[in-house]
């Protein structure tokens, strides 16, 4: 798979670039920042420290300046919407983390040759392999191939921290990446950090997919529900198994308010598909649309209050909390304008009249669509009284309006609100409509105060699904899978030298007995055999036969090649296992699902410790284990454990 060209000029890639260019001078700036703050501690010079404040100050107000421009940037939602010429209220998408190029080669290859004891020459194409896709995964699509390639890349950071990543020490690889929003770089040499940042991507890559859907028919809005219950899911499995963030993107608060965001956006495509499919103007289907209007407000102004907290209260753009704002005002009015059309336009027909079904469902949706009984007369006596009823549906227009009205307010307050014009239109367009509604029933005799209409009960017939991500829609196969085995040659294993066992067959055959494969396991060796005399011992893994590699081999293979050595005898190179890091069982959790042999079930990962300052990245260690693949002490080795072992072992 590879990523979108780089140098494709379309609107997104600019917008992509611009904000790669200004992450790059804030990193400039703050690195000036920490060294004048240095000098200005150290120094005694007054004359120096004058100097460096005016330094401080000029470099401060650069940063203030770039953050701007960053926050101006995140705020552009016009990128990401569709290009349909549907009326649609836009959506609110994230932008993807940058991170600066990572070079593993010199690390790999001193770790195959220190750790392996292998050649790593013979692994420069399994290198660039690796790299040319976190270069890939830096550019990807906004479609399902984009995703498919962060999953993948995502997904083969396991096989990469199982071979590579030890508990006791780290790879010597920084990663770098930059927050979202602010632009702010973190620095940390932990995969957990790496896996984390590309988990949000897929997140934010989900919110683009979700905001160019045409919502103009039921089709786009169900792909755009998917998108972002999937982002949801994405930021709630990044919430829920990673803790202590270096950046302000990946922490919990900000995570909970994405998470909040993605749910509120999924109920706002559900009332558009609701309205979208309601043609008829029944009183109940009006009260539903009321209902699951002021559910869509209802939840945006959870969003609003989770963006008012103190950490999210300055790092949150100023448009997205407008935005949201304007919302939970604009559903809120739309609520009271379907509840005075079910209460002004819907008269009972003669045929209803006499279904007295239809009338007590009517009844019984109007008795249940307030929070609070309203004073006065009964609901079943207004509903049977036209007066009445369209005195009610004033009183909701009246408090339809005021709503509008607060919504363009905000809206005007934004100056890149201002700037899009089709949010200006829906606001209009509803804002007219309510005012001509409310204007066809005032009348000229209306001397009373219009009374405060009730708040309606918000109510929804599909509520939105966090989806989890599934990453065994992507298999991947190990990359370094020529290294053998995961279960056995990975980074928690140590075991000694490889050692050539020469044997010459005698009449009593090699004197050895045979498990198990990938790789074939010594489980025995005849005392005085031939085995035993040429220095092969219980546990020790064959590893190549006569120097052809057998680390992959089946039991069938191996006894294949022992069985036809010639008579000058068979050389087997074999290594045995003295230990797995055991601590790794304590510090780790549970990692993707993947379908092939090597990561049939979920794993186990431990963190590395990196040398941030800031508390590291760190997998969640709430979760509990499931089953995996447990090594059982065999002596003083360890073996794998086989499903039939008593079916393959045989002597030889």
């Amino acid at each position: 798979m590879s990523g979108c060209d780089p140098f494709a000029q379309t609107q997104r890639s600019k917008l992509q670039h611009r904000r790669a260019r200004i992450n790059q001078q804030i990193n400039k700036e703050m690195r000036m920042r920490a060294g004048a703050e240095n000098l200005f501690r150290a120094t005694t010079n007054n004359k120096v420290k004058e100097t460096v404040a005016l330094e401080l100050s000029f470099v401060n107000s650069n940063l203030q300046l770039l953050k701007e421009e960053l926050e101006e940037l995140n705020s552009n939602m016009e990128v990401y919407q569709t290009d349909s010429e549907a009326v649609n209220v836009p959506m609110i998408p994230l932008g993807l983390k940058e991170t600066k190029e990572v070079d593993f080669t010199v690390s790999i290859q001193d770790f195959i040759c220190e750790h392996y004891g292998e050649d790593s020459s013979l692994y420069d194409k399994e290198i660039k392999e690796l790299m040319e896709l976190r270069q890939a995964m830096r550019t990807p699509s906004r479609n399902q191939s984009g995703l498919e390639l962060l999953m993948e890349y995502y997904n083969q950071l396991y096989y990469l921290d199982q071979r590579f990543f030890p508990l006791h020490r780290n790879l010597g690889v920084h990663f770098h990446w930059y927050d979202s929003l602010t632009g702010v770089p973190s620095c940390q040499r932990t995969l957990a950090f790496e896996k984390g940042s590309v988990l949000f991507n897929i997140g934010a890559l989900y919110t683009q997919i979700g905001a160019r859907q045409d919502r103009s028919a039921t089709a786009g809005i169900d792909k755009a529900i998917d998108a972002f219950q999937r982002a949801a899911g994405a930021f709630n499995y990044l919430k829920e198994n990673f803790s202590n963030a270096p950046s302000l993107d990946m922490s919990s608060p900000s995570l909970c308010m994405l998470v909040r965001l993605m749910v509120a956006q999924v109920q706002e495509c559900v009332f558009e598909r609701v309205t979208l499919t309601t043609q008829d103007t029944h009183f109940t289907s009006q009260l539903r649309l009321a209902q699951e209007a002021a559910r869509v407000s209802d939840v945006y102004l959870l969003v609003q209050q989770t963006m008012t907290q103190p950490l999210m209260k300055d790092y949150v753009p100023f448009s997205w909390a407008s935005m949201v704002q304007v919302k939970s005002e604009h559903f809120r009015a739309l609520s009271h304008y379907y509840a005075a059309v079910a209460l002004c336009d819907h008269t009972l027909s003669a045929e209803e009249e006499e279904e007295e079904e239809g009338d007590e469902e009517a009844e019984k949706a109007f008795l249940q669509f307030y929070i609070n009984v309203p004073a006065g007369p009964p609901l079943s006596q207004v509903l049977r009284d036209p007066e009445k009823r369209r005195k009610l549906g004033k009183a909701h227009l009246r408090r339809a309006v005021i709503r509008h009205e607060e919504a363009m307010r905000v809206h005007s307050l934004c100056k890149i609100l201002r700037k899009m014009d089709i949010l200006q239109d829906v606001l209009s367009l509803t804002h007219k409509r309510s005012l001509d509604k409310y204007s066809e029933l005032d009348r000229e005799d209306d001397f009373d105060e219009t009374a405060e209409a009730p708040e309606i009960q918000s109510q929804t017939h599909q509520k939105p699904d966090i989806t989890p991500p599934n990453f065994s829609t992507v298999q991947v196969t190990d990359i370094f899978q020529q290294l053998g085995p995961l279960s056995v040659f990975c980074a928690r294993a140590r075991w000694g030298p490889v050692r050539v066992i020469c044997l010459q067959r005698r009449e009593g055959g090699l004197g050895l007995t045979l498990r198990g494969d990938s790789p074939v396991l010594v489980a025995g060796v005849v005392p005085g055999g031939c085995a035993a005399e040429a220095g092969l011992r219980e546990g020790d893994y064959i590893v190549a036969v006569d120097g052809q590699d057998c680390k992959w081999a089946k039991h069938g293979e191996v006894v294949h090649m022992l069985k036809s050595c010639s008579d000058r005898g068979v050389e087997l190179s074999v290594v045995t296992l003295h230990s797995h890091d055991t601590q790794a069982d304590r510090r780790a959790v549970m990692l993707s699902h993947s379908s092939d042999k090597e990561n049939s079930r979920q794993r186990l990962l431990g963190g590395a410790k990196g040398q941030s300052s800031a508390s590291l990245l760190n997998w969640n260690r709430k979760k509990k284990r499931e089953g995996s693949g447990v090594t059982k002490r065999l002596g003083s080795t360890f073996s794998l454990s086989f499903g039939s072992i008593r079916d393959t072992e045989a002597m030889y």
